[in-house]
């Protein structure tokens, strides 16, 4: 069965889970041949490895805290912060506090 995704001109609820964040499971939001948002969700101390994305990316962050290691610096973020990055820099994630934020990718296709 396919993942149901959000279609053209539907109102995406992306505010913070707040008391319900320890619930919350991680979901692609929509994708398109050119682009797919998804809303990742992590537990403090949980990572994601190093890696390239398929394409050029923002992260911004929601609620709780991420570290976001690329360029050769570790930078925090917190709800509202965004960060552009290139497709070919390579990034990691650690999660500093409880968090969801948006992963938005660039596909080129």
């Amino acid at each position: 069965m396919a993942i149901p995704h959000a279609s053209p001109g539907d109102v995406i609820d992306v505010r913070p889970f707040g008391s319900n964040l320890s619930a919350a499971k991680t979901a692609t939001l929509f994708k398109t041949e050119r682009w797919e948002v998804v809303r990742v969700v992590m537990t403090a101390g949980k990572e994601i490895a190093s890696h390239n994305a398929p394409g050029e990316i923002t992260v911004q962050c929601l609620e709780g805290a991420i570290a976001l290691a690329a360029m050769g610096k570790t930078q925090t973020l917190r709800a509202g912060d965004l960060i552009y990055l290139s497709a070919v820099e390579p990034h990691a994630v650690k999660c500093i506090e409880d968090a969801s934020f948006l992963l938005t990718i660039l596909l080129d296709r």
